[in-house]
């Protein structure tokens, strides 16, 4: 496994697409980093992702920058399933977001949250994904999938600030919902 585009595969190769997964950079100059790249990143180490999942890591928090790299990511790599993920600081809990926006319109998820949800302990339901570049990413890659009718799920997580005490439960939240993302 490499920074940037993670590529890790397990001993059991498929013939369906990776798992794509991204996290972003750091954005404010208190932050020395961005709990979704520290939730992969440890995932990563302890060998918790699926089975051949990519990682865009560092994604830059810009509103044109971050959908362009992740959908040429979509066209590149044909994954069999997409999970962008973000900070929310002011988040206690890792928010399954069921919908992206752009002024008045809505792309939901296709996914069933509630079945994702199913024996975590730290997540929840989220109908707000913001307002700022997570939000407008979700939106444009979930636009993205809709208009060239690719047959792909798409989810976008916000991951909270991860703390000594709750850090292994979003990490073991975050596993089985990308296992059962990427089924």
């Amino acid at each position: 496994m490499t920074t940037g585009n993670h590529l890790q595969t397990k001993t059991h190769p498929t013939t369906r697409g990776p798992l794509l997964i991204t996290s972003f950079r750091p954005w404010r100059s208190h932050q020395s980093s961005n709990s979704s790249h520290d939730l992969i990143a440890a995932m990563a180490d302890a060998g918790q992702l699926p089975e051949r999942t990519i990682w865009l890591s560092q994604v830059p928090v810009s509103f044109e920058m971050a959908p362009i790299r992740v959908i040429n990511a979509l066209y590149r790599f044909r994954p069999r399933a997409v999970v962008c993920c973000g900070m929310a600081e002011k988040r206690a809990y890792l928010s399954l977001e069921q919908q992206g926006k752009s002024v008045s319109r809505s792309l939901q998820t296709g996914l069933n949250l509630a079945d994702l949800l199913a024996d975590t302990h730290l997540s929840e339901i989220s109908h707000d994904a913001g307002d700022y570049v997570c939000n407008a990413l979700y939106y444009r890659v979930l636009a993205a999938i809709q208009e060239s009718a690719i047959a792909m799920p798409c989810l976008f997580v916000h991951v909270p600030v991860l703390t000594a005490l709750t850090r292994s439960l979003i990490q073991a939240d975050m596993q089985l919902v990308l296992d059962k993302v990427s089924e």
